[in-house]
């Protein structure tokens, strides 16, 4: 099973590097994928963003639908990708410790 570490955590990961225990979400886990999309500072609507996601898996069981982000975060698609380089799937997903959402490729 493939493993991320960092600050001494390690945490286990699918083959495409998205969290496998959502309940082990954390900060450290918030840098270690701000690290990896090359973001330099983690601003209020990075934070927005993770909570719109977490919220709607809390209540829907699955992470959102790419093209339905904009209605969970209102913020517009490209927005998002100008905070999350990968994508919204694939970024802000990922670092929100969801599983990669339906349509994402």
């Amino acid at each position: 099973m493939p493993t991320k570490e960092i600050n001494g955590k390690t945490y286990d990961v699918d083959d495409e590097g998205f969290l496998l225990d959502e309940a082990r979400w954390d900060e450290d886990w918030v840098r270690l994928v701000t690290l990896e999309e090359d973001i330099d500072e983690l601003t209020e609507d990075h934070q927005a963003v993770l909570d719109c996601l977490r919220a709607y898996q809390a209540e829907h069981g699955q992470p959102p639908r790419v093209r339905d982000m904009t209605k969970v975060t209102g913020f517009k698609m490209k927005y998002i990708y100008q905070m999350f380089p990968s994508g919204p799937g694939k970024g802000a997903c990922k670092m929100a410790g969801l599983p990669k959402p339906e349509g994402c490729t």
